[in-house]
């Protein structure tokens, strides 16, 4: 299959996700490369956060989807009658709903936020794919700005004034690295805090996009090593640090 009939079938989340994405690395697959190569592909347990932070891009990119996410009426997710309903699957709190609506509300209400996001040529959930290091890498972008030649990532943060601890810690920087390679633009990060509402927009520095190629190589090397070398067993690997 060339790459623009692959593409055209990644823009379907349940091929994205399912067997035929998993023939291509992405960033997702960076953390667990980089520090547990053997959880490569397991998956991840499902957490409030994640849904919260899904929750916000669909209602932005792609509204209409947003009747797929089950939401109850209910403090916590301790109360017997979330488990009642939610019958042990990770369910959206009304009160996250709320919130997620007000994020939006005040992102869309920030003029540049607003041009970046909707004005012009833009494009929504847009996927790709490029080889780096000698695999395929694919990816899907949230907005791409043709008319700016942008990239534009959307994040939910805890503390915006803490954010590039975040991306690092939550691999942005190879995002951004992998991103810029299959779209060919520059990434800019909006992020809005969950709690004072505040809004940050983030570009990359040459640093970031160069810590970003760093990991994306050292996650090659993890993978060739665990997945492609032929003879080798993993329960003989160790890591040997001096301390």
């Amino acid at each position: 299959m060339d790459n623009k009939k692959a593409i055209e079938k990644l823009r379907d989340d349940k091929h994205y996700y399912g067997d035929f994405g998993k023939k291509y690395l992405s960033n997702s697959d960076i953390s667990a490369l980089l520090t547990n190569p053997l959880a490569l592909g397991k998956p991840s347990v499902a957490r409030p956060a994640f849904l919260v932070g899904g929750y916000f891009h669909t209602a932005i990119l792609e509204p209409d989807k947003l009747k797929k996410f089950k939401i109850i009426e209910s403090t916590t997710r301790n109360t017997k009658a979330y488990k009642e309903l939610s019958g042990g699957e990770l369910c959206l709190l009304q009160h996250e709903v709320d919130q997620i609506e007000e994020l939006t509300d005040v992102m869309l209400a920030n003029k540049i936020c607003h041009d970046l996001i909707r004005k012009g040529n833009v494009e929504y959930e847009q996927p790709g794919i490029t080889k780096l290091e000698g695999h395929y890498w694919k990816g899907k972008a949230d907005i791409i700005n043709h008319d700016e030649k942008l990239i534009i990532d959307l994040k939910t943060t805890a503390d915006v004034n803490k954010f590039k601890y975040s991306a690092s810690k939550y691999n942005y920087d190879s995002q951004a690295y992998i991103y810029s390679k299959l779209f060919g633009y520059e990434m800019v990060f909006i992020a809005i805090d969950k709690t004072t509402k505040q809004i940050g927009i983030f570009d990359c520095s040459s640093h970031f996009y160069e810590r970003g190629k760093d990991k994306v190589a050292r996650a090659v090397e993890a993978y060739e090593l665990f997945y492609k070398s032929e003879g080798f067993d993993p329960t003989q690997y160790f890591i040997n640090k001096t301390l």
